[in-house]
């Protein structure tokens, strides 16, 4: 049996021109790859429009999970969710409310204010975390135990 395909796309401007690494988009990968998902490194983009590009692209590729980090804050170049919602066909917004409510449980308030989107497109699932590092651990703490089911269900499989 061949493993989930996943991706994960880093929305940063200035992770995309080199100004400073990656940090969040390894650490998704990293849990990932131990819930058994095929997956390779991190597309990093720009905030805006390529955001959408890439989405479409993986939906196109048909890749089962598609996570990105970043771009889901209050700042005027966070157009993550929107870009997301444009390429979404059904939304899951309580996933979305899941991932805010677990990092201020976490001690972390201002998780509240992340506008992150989550839904599908065609057989994709596509789940918007926040660009720090403590996010996107926080934020697969909450998706990793649903991943498979989710899925699942995508590809037609019973509840």
């Amino acid at each position: 049996m061949t493993s989930p395909t996943a991706q994960v796309i880093t929305v940063s401007s200035r992770a995309a021109a080199g100004v400073y690494a990656d940090k969040s988009g390894p650490i998704i990968v990293q849990s990932l790859r131990d819930q058994g998902f095929a997956v390779d490194a991190p597309i990093v983009v720009p905030d805006g429009d390529q955001v959408s590009e890439a989405l479409r692209e993986a939906v196109r590729q048909q890749v089962a999970v598609v996570i990105t980090t970043g771009g889901t804050g209050l700042s005027p170049d966070d157009h993550t969710p929107e870009q997301t919602r444009s390429v979404l066909e059904r939304e899951i917004p309580q996933l979305a409310a899941a991932i805010a409510r677990y990092g201020a449980d976490q001690g972390v308030p201002t998780a509240l204010l992340s506008r992150g989107a989550a839904g599908t497109a065609g057989r994709t699932l596509i789940i918007n975390l926040p660009g720090s590092s403590g996010g996107a651990r926080d934020g697969m703490a909450v998706v990793s135990p649903i991943l498979r089911h989710a899925v699942s269900q995508i590809q037609g499989g019973d509840h």
